[in-house]
């Protein structure tokens, strides 16, 4: 089945800055040289403590690279919803509500507000405990509806990251992938170089080779060169 990217209005969600390209950076740059619009929630950046040489990188670094990033795809829109310590890495100890609450009508980039035709989630088994919260939420404030009162994306899918398996849960079923062709994979990766308090050498899970090849991989599983894999909680045709 062809989908028709030029007339689609793309929402990712992305617990922090880097995940919207680990998961879907292919798929990001497909739409918009097809024509269409891509916005991205960041739902918390903070300080992190972390193994890079420089031991840490903090928000306002990373605030950074997400405006180098925007600008490198050209995204149509973009929102922090939840800055610092309090959030970052804290999620779990939100009340759900908050972020079902933030994802269906209160932040600019809420599902109410951009009305997307596609929304893209985090993986839902991850062992990272903000993409969990995400998840969660994301699927509630998704949840099935008349359209005539919150709005419902056609689309709904859930994207992968290289490490998403190291949870102890079964991960959701890779069922529904998108062909992508050389040059969106250079951007994917060209933009993750952007994201430099983030990006790792290989052996990393945020490596060049591991994204490389997970891409091949994913391809040759739906007979593509190339290809992202997502989890589909919805399509309406």
């Amino acid at each position: 089945m062809m989908i028709n990217w030029t007339d689609q209005r793309l929402l990712v969600v992305a617990p922090h800055p880097d995940d919207e390209l680990l998961g879907c950076g292919g798929l990001i740059n497909l739409v918009k040289r097809s024509g269409g619009q891509v916005f991205v929630l960041f739902v918390t950046v903070g300080d992190t403590r972390d193994f890079s040489q420089a031991g840490q990188s903090t928000g306002s670094e990373r605030e950074r690279e997400i405006e180098e990033v925007v600008k490198h795809f050209g995204v149509d829109g973009h929102h922090i919803a939840l800055r610092g310590s309090d959030y970052h890495l804290r999620l779990d100890h939100l009340p759900r509500q908050r972020l079902i609450d933030l994802l269906e009508r209160d932040s600019p980039l809420s599902f109410s507000e951009i009305r997307p035709s596609v929304v893209l989630l985090p993986e839902i088994t991850s062992y990272n405990q903000d993409h969990k919260s995400v998840a969660h939420a994301g699927i509630t404030a998704l949840r099935p509806g008349p359209r005539d009162e919150r709005h419902q994306p056609d689309i709904v899918l859930m994207y992968e990251e290289v490490a998403d398996g190291w949870s102890g849960e079964s991960i959701s079923p890779r069922n529904f992938y998108v062909g992508i062709e050389p040059i969106d994979l250079d951007q994917k990766i060209e933009g993750l170089r952007r994201y430099a308090s983030q990006w790792r050498t290989h052996p990393h899970t945020r490596s060049e080779e591991a994204l490389r090849g997970l891409a091949a991989v994913r391809g040759v599983q739906c007979g593509q060169p190339l290809a992202e894999a997502f989890t589909c909680l919805r399509f309406t045709a």
